[in-house]
């Protein structure tokens, strides 16, 4: 049993009547869920292989997910408030064959079919869908930032899902009885963490509204009023929790996740509630590595490690040849195990040379640097390429500057990766315009078309000419120095 609906369904044949999941609006036991989920795959489309999943965060929007998975198919999510041309080229690059959304968006992408679901949908006892299933199947394709100045999705099969369900588990021992708040957006390996360690093993899922999302007070409310006990998020989540005078007591667990976490955003968290530091690219499927902070194991930067390899992983200190770097050396972070994915989809010949078959088993070759530490745990440093982490969220810098130059406004772009006194990245836009009369917003909203908000550079240098080195290449030191001020 090494699939996500075969798992779901034991979980619903061990007890079909707990509770699953809920929003403000409804809730449903495990058989309801199921009930509903092939309520909703009736309704898709015939050997479909993905769906787009484009809806606002409910009980129906994990239906319809389920749904997708019920008929052997892969989803592909994508938040309605992305820049449309950006899902557009997902939708087509994943060959995407129908959308499961909610009527106000049906006007979007009418070239394909669309299977609306809305708040309160029905559910059809008697839409009981029967399939095989295999752990090759891809589950999901997740969009990340890519070199080409287009995004790349990630293929992750159910196998991989599953072995990450399993390391889950394992280290946080999630059961019938907890609750995991279901905050993140579902483009991000956040999301698959709400989602399916809390599923799959039995506990239940909290959706709180898309305004208590966005303010800490009254997602604080949500999760005192329905006594959650799992959170995973953002270091700068954890930050705003650590300022509350009172955390709401059901809380037993912290994940953080997706961005470097310093010991001053959770100083007054530690010793009330477990808090976890986490790693690990999309490509391996979630987390590659976890680590329990305590006050002890702070390094001198005032960063916590990433810990050890989860349950079923291996992570090896690699040299530019290959060979394994002894404890204390800096090399990049190579990832074994159950997590590592199919790849990346469409004609990705370049990046799909991060995997590599080995004697020991597929490997992905992250891109990020570290070194292994004397009691085992593995301290991150930095990317070695200029894929940076902005609020944390992946970008490749490279993809924002490929969008800048293909703008009838820009003549030269060039964008440069910086770091404040905080170890917080930004980004800086050294352009040139086409035209004197080209305006700032212009490219601002040109921008805004295709890369997210927290795509966008903050600072943007316009310059005469970009300054060049004698081999032709931007000269990086002879650009203005934009440095972000850092409140004491």
């Amino acid at each position: 049993m090494n699939t996500i609906i075969e798992s779901f369904l034991a979980q619903v044949n061990k007890n079909e009547q707990a509770i699953a999941v809920f929003d403000n609006n409804r809730k449903l036991s495990r058989k309801e869920l199921l009930l509903l989920a092939d309520t909703i795959a009736s309704k898709l489309p015939a050997d479909c292989k993905k769906v787009g999943i484009m809806m606002n965060h409910s009980v129906e929007m994990i239906a319809s997910i389920l749904a997708v998975l019920r008929v052997g198919a892969a989803y592909v999510p994508v938040e309605p408030f992305f820049p449309k041309e950006r899902i557009r080229y997902m939708l087509d690059e994943a060959n995407v064959t129908a959308l499961i959304t909610n009527s106000q968006y049906s006007d979007r992408f009418t070239e394909m079919p669309n299977v609306i679901v809305d708040n309160g949908y029905q559910i059809n006892k008697k839409a009981e869908i029967e399939f095989e299933y295999d752990e090759n199947n891809l589950a999901y394709v997740l969009y990340t930032s890519g070199t080409t100045g287009k995004p790349k999705g990630v293929a992750v099969t159910n196998a991989n899902v599953c072995h990450y369900v399993r390391a889950f588990v394992n280290e946080f021992h999630s059961q019938e009885g907890d609750i995991m708040l279901q905050h993140s957006v579902c483009s991000f390996d956040i999301f698959v963490e709400e989602v399916f360690t809390t599923l799959l093993a039995g506990a239940t899922l909290a959706i709180p509204s898309d305004e208590e999302r966005k303010n800490v007070k009254k997602l604080i409310g949500f999760i005192d009023k329905n006594k959650v006990t799992m959170l995973s998020g953002f270091p700068y989540l954890l930050q705003e929790l650590n300022e509350l005078e009172i955390l709401p007591e059901s809380l037993r667990l912290l994940i953080s996740g997706g961005d470097v976490i310093r010991a001053s955003y959770v100083t007054n968290l530690l010793g009330k509630v477990e808090i976890y530091n986490t790693y690990g690219p999309s490509e391996t499927t979630v987390c590659a590595s976890y680590l329990r902070c305590t006050k002890e194991n702070i390094l001198k930067d005032g960063t916590f490690p990433v810990g050890k390899p989860v349950l079923g992983t291996e992570i090896k200190i690699l040299d530019e040849e290959g060979n394994e770097l002894p404890d204390g050396e800096i090399g990049e972070l190579c990832i074994y195990g159950g997590g590592v994915s199919n790849g990346y989809i469409g004609n990705r010949q370049l990046e799909n040379k991060a995997f590599v078959e080995t004697e020991k088993g597929r490997m992905y070759r992250s891109g990020d640097l570290g070194y292994y530490l004397p009691d085992g745990n593995i301290a991150f440093l930095h990317r070695k390429d200029t894929q940076i982490m902005i609020h944390g969220k992946r970008v490749e810098v490279s993809e924002v500057e490929n969008v800048l130059v293909k703008s009838e406004y820009v003549k030269q772009a060039y964008v440069a990766p910086k770091m404040d006194d905080n170890n917080l990245s930004y980004m800086v836009a050294y352009i040139v315009k086409s035209k004197e009369e080209v305006e700032l917003s212009d490219i601002t909203e040109y921008m805004r078309d295709y890369l997210t908000d927290f795509m966008i550079p903050e600072y943007f240098v316009v310059l005469k000419k970009l300054p060049l080195n004698v081999n032709g290449k931007v000269d990086k030191a002879a650009l203005p120095n934009v440095l972000r001020k850092v409140a004491a």
